[in-house]
């Protein structure tokens, strides 16, 4: 069963039989803009929860991407390093990230679930 979750930064993080898959929300992505550089961590680095992990570069800014968990990267997507548009067609989606192992499974517990992330997205509204 897959678990998906979400952290306020707007990271995704989905984990099922072993491994995790990252990557922004469709909120972070339209919110950037057009994506034109994807800076994706090593295979085989350690990243820890809410640590950088990535940067995206879109016509409007710059931003760091913090990792949802501790672990360490098994694979990253390099379809988005050569082709960083393709974040903002499929965010959620083949516009992942990269995947990693966890070691600290339980720190999933602490993101928020799909109808929290969207309760969430409301209060940005004001």
């Amino acid at each position: 069963m897959t678990v998906l979750r979400f952290t306020n930064e707007h990271e995704w993080i989905s984990f099922d039989e072993g491994v995790a898959t990252v990557g922004i929300t469709d909120f972070a992505a339209h919110q950037l803009g057009d994506i034109v550089f994807v800076e994706l961590p090593e295979i085989g680095k350690a990243v820890a929860k809410a640590g950088q992990a990535a940067v995206v570069e879109s016509v409007k800014a710059a931003s760091e991407v913090y990792s949802p968990a501790s672990g360490t990267v098994t694979a990253i997507n390099q379809a988005i390093v050569d082709q960083p548009g393709h974040v903002n067609e499929s965010p959620e989606g083949d516009g992942w990230f990269y995947k990693m192992t966890l070691s600290a499974p339980g720190e999933l517990s602490g993101l928020m679930d799909k109808a929290a992330y969207d309760a969430y997205l409301k209060t940005l509204d004001h």
